[in-house]
């Protein structure tokens, strides 16, 4: 299967690319003046859309980057997977296997399940990033600190590795991407070190972030389907073999310390002084002739 994703190297290049664009388009938009024209306020416009940009494909690059590191050897990898696998049945969790199971009849099915595991979680993300912000400026900031945050934490909590379900023999569960030659990492099982980054899931984290976005920004009482996002990306990082149930809880977890952190600092910080609003002038009445 072709990895539709750019490497870590591609994507420091994109990041430093959109960079020096977004600084270029910023010092014509200040050379403007205090009054600058609609070409000029568009230029900075552009500014600000390549500065974001370069900020998620930095993002990224360092999410790509860090699979490759650990701070501890591989070796373990799988004992840490076989606890995490008793520790679910000790919480008397749903094995990911009996989940698993049924799906394998229908190959098609686990097929799309794969391309959707494989490349469906970062442009989803990009779509919501732009979304809010050319429509929901106001709320893009806190979602685009949450985003890094949340990523940051995911990645320091991968440098120990732990193997994904489908590496672990005891969960009997089929690894569905190498059964149908769409595995991006390679044509047979075994250990890669880009693969035993599975805890937490940051496929789950980003899901229920991106969902949690569309629910407080857009008006519409269709906005509650994006709750169908998350619970259907865990279901298919299960079904896929790709993560336990305890990775997505564990990235829902870490998710919900740096909304609460986001909110304590809102509290905290503060308060805007509110200029008060004018009051509506009436029209003077033209004296009686």
């Amino acid at each position: 299967m072709i990895n539709l994703e750019l490497s870590w190297q591609e994507a420091a290049v994109v990041t430093a690319a959109l960079t020096v664009t977004s600084g270029s388009l910023w010092q014509v938009g200040r050379a403007a003046g205090e009054d600058p024209g609609p070409a000029t306020r568009r230029l900075t416009a552009a500014a600000a859309v390549t500065r974001e940009a370069a900020l998620l494909f930095g993002l990224f690059a360092l999410w790509q980057l860090a699979g490759s590191f650990s701070v501890m050897g591989p070796g373990d990898a799988l004992a840490r997977a076989g606890w995490i696998w008793h520790a679910e049945r000790v919480l008397m969790l749903p094995s990911e296997a009996s989940v698993q199971r049924p799906f394998l009849a229908h190959p098609l099915l686990v097929q799309a399940m794969n391309l959707y595991y494989d490349g469906l979680h970062f442009p989803v993300l990009i779509g919501c990033l732009i979304w809010l912000f050319a429509r929901h400026r106001e709320r893009y900031r806190g979602f685009r600190t949450a985003l890094v945050a949340f990523t940051a934490i995911s990645l320091l909590i991968q440098l120990v590795p732990v193997a994904p379900p489908r590496m672990l023999p005891a969960t009997g569960m089929v690894d569905t991407a190498v059964k149908y030659g769409q595995s991006v990492y390679a044509s047979h099982a075994g250990f890669d070190p880009d693969q035993l980054s599975a805890m937490p899931s940051v496929h789950v984290g980003w899901a229920i972030l991106v969902a949690i976005g569309v629910i407080t920004a857009a008006g519409t009482r269709w906005r509650w389907l994006a709750a169908a996002y998350p619970a259907l990306t865990t279901l298919v990082v299960v079904v896929t073999a790709n993560h336990f149930w305890l990775d997505g809880v564990v990235a829902a977890l870490v998710l919900a310390v740096v909304l609460a952190a986001q909110a304590a600092a809102r509290r905290l910080a503060p308060g805007r002084r509110q200029r008060p609003v004018p009051e509506p002038r009436t029209p003077a009445k033209a004296p009686a002739s």
